[in-house]
């Protein structure tokens, strides 16, 4: 046991020391120069996000190799859509940033105001979850590109619920997102995460690498809806969500 938690504290620090050395060392030029020549400085910092992401998914795949990923190879085509997404792990929002180099999604108000990440999410596109006070302007701007961003391929990916769920079970769903979707005539793509939490339990500092574990990403639901024809409410949507969720990933 004693091994265990030493193997699982040293694959931490050097999963997460990537977040400061692989940024200052190899990462943090890129974004200057993206910032600085740019002509589409937000595509270029999403990318650049998603690349770094992937370098530490790489480490940990590498350090914790008892841990098996399979995602569905669907998932990575997504483009131009909505992605909603159930969340147990810290570890979720990195994985689909990751996935997809066109990305926005919505950040938790306090990170704006860290230096260095709070620069580099603005720069990013990315919607604060709170639309109040001094972020109202920032979410009205982000509002009216979000057409241009879906003709671009890109893809908005939230978690409803705002926060990991404890149990597995989906509770109150924002509707932010489908309320863009249908402002945007966007499809929504409805995809489930399992056993990131075993890897990375809520509450836990250390990685539990040493765990035999099966991470799954798979689509359970697509809605594409005729918006011409007969675009359905937001209620209809969240059934919708609802309904997909319901079916548990054994």
């Amino acid at each position: 046991m004693k091994v265990d938690r030493f193997l699982d504290f040293l694959v931490t620090i050097l999963c997460w020391a990537w977040f400061i050395l692989g940024f200052f060392l190899f990462f943090s030029w890129l974004y200057l120069g993206v910032a600085l020549f740019a002509k589409n400085k937000e595509a270029g910092f999403q990318r650049l996000n998603s690349r770094f992401y992937r370098v530490f998914f790489y480490l940990l795949r590498v350090t914790a190799p008892r841990h098996k990923w399979v995602i569905d190879q669907e998932v990575a085509a997504i483009r131009s859509a909505v992605i909603v997404c159930n969340h147990l792990s810290y570890l979720d929002p990195l994985l689909l940033i990751a996935l997809f180099a066109r990305h926005r999604t919505i950040v938790k108000t306090r990170f704006f105001s860290m230096p260095v990440f709070g620069w580099i999410i603005r720069k990013s596109g990315y919607f604060p979850a709170s639309g109040e006070g001094r972020f109202t302007k920032m979410m009205l701007a982000q509002m009216q590109t979000m057409e241009g961003f879906f003709q671009d391929g890109g893809n908005l990916f939230v978690f409803p619920e705002g926060a990991r769920s404890r149990d597995g079970r989906v509770g109150h769903l924002n509707k932010g997102a489908l309320k863009i979707a249908r402002l945007c005539k966007a499809p929504i793509y409805v995809l489930q995460l399992a056993q990131t939490d075993k890897l990375f339990p809520p509450g836990r500092f250390l990685f539990q690498s040493r765990l035999k574990n099966s991470i799954t990403l798979k689509i359970i639901d697509r809605i594409e809806p005729d918006y011409q024809e007969d675009t359905p409410s937001t209620a209809m949507l969240e059934q919708r969500l609802r309904d997909a969720f319901s079916v548990r990933v054994p």
